[in-house]
């Protein structure tokens, strides 16, 4: 059975519904589980994540026009946003991409 969670925004409340995970101990017996952070600040990890794996690609030699870095985000009741696993090992899809003409201009 999945188990509702429920984050605090700055505009009221989003509830997520989880996945039914077995053995995992459900944490509340009412059917909905009031997160102790805020939406926000769970997706705020995952944010960091992102920025770290973008700023590696921007400062490496590749030196991409483009990056897009594409990963499942998974909320959880204990851990707030996590990013998610495919199979037994983290997902993660990076595109990088280069245009065939002049390389942009620093506005500085």
């Amino acid at each position: 059975m999945s188990e509702l969670i429920r984050f605090e925004t700055t505009t009221g409340h989003i509830v997520v519904e989880t996945a039914d995970e077995e053995g995992v101990r459900r944490v509340s017996r009412k059917g909905l589980t009031d997160v102790a952070r805020r939406f926000g600040e769970a997706l705020a990890d995952v944010e960091g994540a992102a920025a770290d794996a973008i700023e590696s690609f921007r400062s490496g030699r590749l030196k991409p026009d483009q990056i897009e870095i594409e990963f499942g985000v998974k909320l959880n009741a204990e851990t707030g946003a996590l990013i998610a696993k495919a199979s037994t090992e983290g997902q993660l899809t990076v595109k990088l991409t280069w245009s065939s003409g002049p390389p942009p201009r620093d506005a500085g």
